[in-house]
């Protein structure tokens, strides 16, 4: 290089004088930006060019290794595949510029990865950075699959593929040219991402911008990893931030329109995660005039029952807002959700009964969810599931919700009553979801209609669950809506008749309830007591009982309260 002249000279020191007037953060960012483009990819030397200028030589130590690798690969696996001295001969074939001997050393890897399901040590990782830096097209292909093999059969530990400094070169294969190399290092990645940290060290490395492109692909196989890559980097809330920045929400939004299920379900279930933060709404619905609701509500049909059962999580998600929901009501999301209640499928079950416990949660839903279609297809759905805690808690939840409207008669006509009773007999009473379904019954009791539709149903084994729930104290909320049940039901013959089995059982649980300390317990507990007391055979056994002296003691301590309130009152007002 010549030397400036002196016109140049003073040219750049005119420049130095003019940057050193200049902000301290405009320099700043002088700097990131020379920064940033001097990290890209495109400035990175190739080999592959370097290279093409000569021929590589096969080097004499390299020739005895490939002899002794040869006989070592003809023996079979007799000696440790994983010895100290196939290490050394895989360590010098793949850092060898002879793309033969390293396509020799990517194969062997392939051959382990295929066939051995044994863990990899760490000293073994050590070849792969050659291997994947190579140039040559096969060497890429062999040793990023090999790689995938052993990820993929937990043969490798996923946090010490990327301490051993190997992230960088597979996200630099995302930019390759070959389809092959593509959907390899996108499964790399997709694999790697399923833990915390390498998720973040992936967002770190600039590894979401080809992903995203990638995501894009032609060829099937790239675009699914691709997908399935930024599915894992989701599980992230602060690569989600990452991924919104980077453009990815128009990319996932319209691949749920992809014709390949697989795409369809990694694109929703990405969605999905991202939509559990209610600071990205916004931007999601924006996205191409509320294409969102409108492609999930379309999923909703969809054969493939992952893929219908991740759209009711993503659109549940998102059904935070009453705008959002009356905009689900009027897509016919409703129809679409009967139909799903009958699914052969488990999580489509559960997904769908979650989203209309979601829609049931607001006022204004409740006209349009109480049609007899859905009553139908929920009770049905109860009794054909009583021992699924998740459907029963959230159908109850749902026909509790829906009870509060103008339209509550229908809810008495349909199968909804019976199916809350069979799933209280059904459920194991440490499971939370009774709690709903006890609550639910309870408050349906509150209306004459409900309580003679479930009298009527009323047998042996529900009456004996019903006493034995209000009368264990482990779980104080069943033993209190249960008891509640018994007490409005006590008007009617039928019921009194079953009770009259139980009479010891029943005056245990109302000891229990005039001795507790909550007072709602004690006002439950008295004002069944003066319902059964009507009858004769539990008047004669309240007599042979305490029951008589427990009363007292609550009217003492009533009175005592009085007199304590009195005193009070009378204090303040003076």
């Amino acid at each position: 290089m010549g030397q400036l002249c002196g016109r140049c000279m003073q040219l750049l020191r005119d420049f130095v004088a003019f940057v050193q007037r200049m902000s301290s953060e405009l320099v700043h960012s002088i700097k990131e930006c020379l920064t940033l483009i001097i990290k890209c990819s495109c400035l990175k030397q190739s080999s592959s060019k370097a290279r093409q200028l000569y021929k590589p030589i096969l080097q004499p130590h390299e020739r005895v290794t490939a002899q002794e690798f040869l006989q070592h690969i003809e023996r079979g696996f007799e000696m440790s595949p994983l010895g100290k001295d196939p290490l050394e001969a895989l360590r010098t074939l793949a850092f060898s510029e002879n793309p033969g001997l390293q396509q020799s050393a990517a194969l062997y890897y392939l051959h382990m990865s295929q066939h051995m399901n044994i863990p990899l040590p760490a000293e073994h990782l050590e070849p792969f950075y050659a291997l994947l830096r190579s140039a040559d097209l096969e060497v890429q292909q062999m040793s990023s699959l090999s790689l995938v093999n052993f990820l993929l059969e937990g043969n490798i530990d996923k946090e010490l593929v990327v301490q051993m400094g190997l992230l960088e070169p597979i996200l630099d294969l995302l930019e390759s040219e070959d389809p092959t190399v593509q959907c390899n290092s996108c499964a790399c990645t997709m694999t790697l991402a399923v833990s915390e940290s390498n998720r973040d060290a992936i967002g770190a490395a600039r590894g979401v911008t080809p992903l995203l492109s990638l995501a894009n692909s032609y060829d099937p196989r790239v675009q699914q990893n691709a997908v399935g890559a930024i599915l894992n980097l989701t599980r992230s809330e602060r690569i989600q931030q990452v991924l919104c920045k980077e453009g990815a929400l128009p990319v996932l939004i319209f691949l749920l329109e992809s014709p390949d299920s697989e795409v369809q379900y990694y694109s929703c279930a990405a969605l999905s995660n991202i939509a559990a933060n209610a600071q990205h709404h916004e931007a999601m619905l924006r996205t191409g005039d509320r294409f969102l609701l409108r492609a999930l509500t379309a999923l909703l049909s969809s054969p493939v029952d992952k893929v219908s059962s991740q759209a009711c999580v993503c659109l549940r998600n998102l059904a935070t807002s009453v705008d959002t929901q009356a905009e689900m009501v009027s897509q016919d999301v409703l129809l679409k959700l009967c139909s799903l209640l009958a699914s052969g499928s488990e999580d489509v079950r559960r997904a769908s009964v979650a989203l209309l416990w979601i829609l049931s949660q607001h006022p204004h839903n409740q006209d349009a969810l109480v049609c007899a279609e859905l009553l139908q297809s929920l009770g049905t759905l109860l009794s054909a599931h009583t021992t699924d805690p998740v459907i029963a808690g959230h159908a109850a939840c749902i026909i509790k919700n829906l009870s509060l409207s103008k339209n509550r008669q229908r809810i008495i006509e349909s199968l909804c009553v019976e199916g809350l009773l069979q799933a209280m007999l059904s459920i194991d009473v440490r499971e939370d979801s009774l709690h709903y379904v006890t609550s639910c019954l309870a408050e349906l009791t509150k209306q004459d209609g409900a309580t003679l539709r479930m009298v009527q149903r009323m047998d042996e084994p529900l009456t004996k669950c019903l006493v034995r729930l209000a009368g264990q104290l482990e779980h104080t909320e069943p033993s209190f809506q249960a008891a509640s049940i018994i007490q409005h039901m006590t008007d009617h013959e039928k019921m009194m008749c079953l009770l009259k089995c139980h009479i010891t059982e029943i005056e245990a649980y109302l000891e229990n309830f005039l001795t507790h300390q909550e007072i709602r317990f004690q006002q439950l507990g008295i004002s069944t007591f003066c319902r059964l007391q009507a009858d004769p055979e539990f008047s004669l056994a309240f007599r042979k009982s305490q029951m008589a002296k427990l009363l007292e003691q609550v009217r003492q301590q009533t009175e005592e309260t009085q007199e304590l309130l009195r005193a009070a009152l009378c204090h303040t007002e003076s």
